[in-house]
């Protein structure tokens, strides 16, 4: 999968391109990536003034980095996802108590 890149300015209603890079998902350093919790995780660039392209980088470190950033992603996904529940249980418990 490859994707478009592309930089401008916008005066008015005049688009002035200034780049544009079409590039492998891989290319894409993880310096200006981010994880979102979204189905199996979304990947999102975080902030695209800062786009980091490594031109050839390898796909298998990319990947293995990928799986490092989940691993490190999911664990404390599912903590915020137990002080969630946590904190709707202490919800439904208050709301319990009240008369109607």
């Amino acid at each position: 999968m490859k994707y478009a890149l592309v930089k401008y300015d916008i005066a008015g209603i005049k688009v002035e391109v200034k780049t544009v890079h079409f590039v492998p998902i891989e290319f894409l350093s993880w310096e200006c990536l981010t994880v979102g919790a979204l189905g199996w995780g979304q990947i999102q660039i975080a902030n695209a003034n800062h786009v980091t392209i490594k031109t050839g980088y390898s796909r298998k470190t990319w990947m293995l980095e990928l799986c490092e950033v989940m691993l490190d992603f999911y664990p404390r996904e599912i903590t915020k996802i137990g002080n969630r529940i946590e904190y709707f249980e202490a919800v439904r418990d208050r709301w319990k108590t009240k008369e109607e």
